[in-house]
């Protein structure tokens, strides 16, 4: 839901509003998703769509989900090995 505030005819400012919900799971499988984490700062909800979509994918097309599996694997060992290019430096290259 998106909600825009008006003063005097003058658009103050904009509220969005996301559908979320709390979920509740054990510290163990916390620990178990934060495994599967590409990056630092990806949120749970980012990692659950990127699992849902590879789990949907096995049995349509067994080929691409294991090619997704091992680009995972490869990000996260790149990650690990400091082989990465963070949010500022990208800004940097791309002149934002």
């Amino acid at each position: 839901m998106i909600e825009s505030f008006i003063c005097s005819g003058i658009l103050q400012y904009t509220v969005v509003y996301m559908d979320a919900t709390t979920i509740k799971i054990k510290l163990d499988t916390k620990h178990q998703l934060d495994q599967f984490k590409e990056y630092k700062r990806e949120s749970y909800d980012e990692l659950i769509r990127k699992m849902i979509h590879i789990v949907k994918n096995v049995k349509t097309q067994p080929e691409l989900s294991k090619e997704a599996i091992t680009a995972i694997e490869n990000a996260r060992k790149r990650i690990k090995a400091g082989n990465f290019v963070t949010e500022e430096e990208a800004k940097k290259r791309l002149g934002f």
